[in-house]
């Protein structure tokens, strides 16, 4: 016998729910109130799936951004067309929690859409049941495999999953930049290789549209005035730490030590400006007054921190060097054909703590610089190291080619298969 159940009969017990949960909410056992957040997610979620599913709704949820912008997530939203209803769950980062409002609309949305389209690991994923029919698909947001992460990151650790969200494992598509990296993200995902496709990813179709590329240098030209006629350097490495909100506990950090502003400036000052893009989580540390930053007050019109502009993307148009180390940055410089620089002063620390998908000579199309002397040196060079660029590119990004969104689309849905085998 099919269970039936009706829109207010869900809203009575979700009413009950909301009593239950301010009742345990007071308490000051953290487990408590963890454990009766996942209860919740369950059973609404159960409840919620017993409605029909919506064929034509489209979620789309990032817990790393307020807002799905320039991203792949963005570029799948705009393209879509509008006879989907298409919804939108952000926040900043997964530090900030949605009021239960929020999570009651997302649990209900995430329970009847047919599509739900993510760009990062979502929590909520991991408590629900995904549907017959229905699509959870992970976008991801950055190109390429650098870092390990998910299902990789335990077998690093000798197979520990206690860290690793089964979320992860729910998801029935995922897209990757090249053929060549589909085993990475199907044992990041711990999911069949068949489930993941070379669609190259949307964002990078930004790189083939010249029209689009002159309309965003103006914009920032006319926001920023300070970059005219001056030649860009971009520092823009990755987040170093442990997800903890406290410094003290771990935290988003950098060694702002590594780096001599003395010296930079006093090299490169005439011709010259240096702009920081920290990855938000230490940017985050940094304005919240959890982590001290950098002082550029002495130095005149050369250094300057533009890390509250979300989109790395656009930074990257107006830069003629990019400095980063183990970011995912990496890739979509590539398509520039302009100089990179790797400052990699913890390389050793960070290949042993984080682990790479492949030996870090295979990332490398630039100068790598361990320490400020190096670092000067590596930037007067500017060499574009042409032959590991073309190698890296091809290794990558084969996939990416300026119709990834389309591409894209046609493998959500129109179930078209980009990779027909398992061969990489």
């Amino acid at each position: 016998m099919k269970l039936e159940v009706d829109l207010n009969t869900i809203i009575l017990i979700v009413m009950f729910l909301i009593i239950e949960f301010q009742l345990l909410w007071f308490k000051k056992k953290k487990k408590i109130k963890k454990g009766f957040r996942c209860a919740v997610i369950i059973i609404l979620n159960r409840l919620f799936s017993l409605l029909p599913l919506d064929k034509n709704r489209v979620l789309f949820i990032s817990d790393i951004r307020e807002n799905i912008g320039n991203e792949n997530l963005g570029y799948m939203y705009n393209y879509i067309p509008n006879t989907y209803k298409k919804v939108v769950s952000c926040k900043a980062d997964r530090r900030v929690k949605r009021s239960f409002k929020e999570s009651l609309k997302l649990i209900y949305n995430i329970s009847v859409a047919k599509y739900i389209l993510l760009d990062d690991l979502c929590r909520t994923t991991s408590y629900i049941r995904v549907r017959r029919k229905q699509e959870l698909v992970q976008l991801w947001h950055g190109a390429g495999a650098f870092k390990k992460f998910g299902f990789s990151r335990s077998i690093e650790k000798g197979g520990d999953l206690k860290s690793v969200h089964p979320g992860y494992k729910k998801y029935t598509k995922a897209i990757v930049s090249s053929k060549d990296i589909r085993t990475c993200y199907a044992e990041a995902f711990a999911i069949d290789i068949k489930k993941i496709q070379a669609t190259g990813f949307p964002r990078t179709d930004m790189f083939f549209d010249k029209k689009l590329i002159k309309e965003k240098v103006t914009a920032l030209e006319e926001k920023y005035p300070f970059i005219k006629n001056k030649k860009v350097i971009l520092f823009a490495p990755t987040y170093r730490g442990t997800p903890y909100k406290n410094v003290s506990a771990g935290g988003a950090y950098y060694d702002f030590s590594k780096l001599d502003l003395d010296e930079i400036y006093n090299q490169f000052k005439d011709d010259y400006i240096f702009i920081f893009k920290w990855h938000p989580a230490l940017y985050n540390n940094i304005i919240n007054h959890q982590l001290e930053g950098l002082n550029f007050e002495k130095y005149d019109n050369f250094y300057y921190d533009l890390s509250n502009e979300r989109d790395i993307n656009d930074l990257l148009l107006i830069s003629d060097i990019l400095i980063t180390d183990y970011s995912s940055v990496i890739f979509d410089w590539a398509f520039l054909n302009r100089p990179i620089i790797y400052f990699t002063y913890d390389l050793q620390e960070y290949e042993a703590g984080r682990g790479l998908y492949f030996p870090f000579n295979d990332y490398v199309y630039g100068e790598v610089a361990l320490n400020t002397n190096e670092l000067v040196k590596a930037i007067q060079k500017s060499n574009l190291c042409k032959d590991e660029r073309k190698k890296f590119f091809n290794k990558f990004l084969e996939a990416c080619d300026g119709k990834s969104t389309e591409k894209t689309y046609q493998y959500i849905f129109e179930g078209k298969v980009v990779n027909d085998d398992d061969n990489t």
